[in-house]
């Protein structure tokens, strides 16, 4: 009986140790690639040169540009040279970004 159960304890802890590599081995799926800050520092920074609250749309428009990487050109509207900065919305359904 003992020997039985030592055998079934050294076969589990040999098949759960096989196991713990798996788990490990995984990798992450790559992030996508991401702009540089200048890239956006300056994109952001023509496209909020006239807004009324400026510390806002920069911190918007600096999330979607890190998102999207791309920014429309001009300080309003253009939305459509960039698809993804003109689709993204708030919880509330307006748009995101700036």
């Amino acid at each position: 009986m003992k020997f039985r159960m030592a055998t079934l304890l050294f076969v589990s802890l040999v098949l759960s140790s096989s196991f713990i590599p798996l788990s490990f081995a995984a990798n992450p799926a790559p992030a996508a690639p991401v702009s540089p800050p200048s890239f956006c520092d300056s994109k952001c920074g023509e496209r909020c040169e006239k807004a009324g609250m400026k510390d806002r749309c920069l911190k918007y428009c600096g999330i979607c540009c890190q998102d999207c990487n791309c920014v429309p050109s001009g300080t309003y509207g253009n939305k459509s040279e960039c698809p993804c900065y003109r689709d993204k919305k708030n919880s509330k359904g307006n748009p995101k970004c700036p």
